[in-house]
């Protein structure tokens, strides 16, 4: 998936604090609408020319959650951040 600039940004997400890019790699910035009501986070992915085809014939978009996290949830919204 590409990281797409989610209508509504607000935010730009980098690196964790102690990041050390010789051990850990590259962290590159992640676009985020941030809303401090509900303290939720919003990111927009785009799918690889080859990821869509696989979502076109059957495939399913996975998440996984790397350590402790709390619930997350998934949709579609459009362009102007409808839906």
């Amino acid at each position: 998936m590409i990281p797409r600039r989610i209508f509504g940004t607000n935010v730009i997400l980098g690196a964790p604090r102690n990041w050390n890019p010789e051990k850990d790699g590259t962290c590159g910035s992640l676009p985020a609408r941030f809303d401090a009501d509900r303290y939720t986070y919003a990111t927009a992915w785009e799918p690889t020319p080859a990821e869509l085809a696989a979502l076109n014939a059957g495939g399913s978009v996975v998440l996984t959650v790397v350590g402790a996290h709390p619930p997350v949830m998934l949709h579609v919204e459009a362009l102007d951040g409808e839906g």
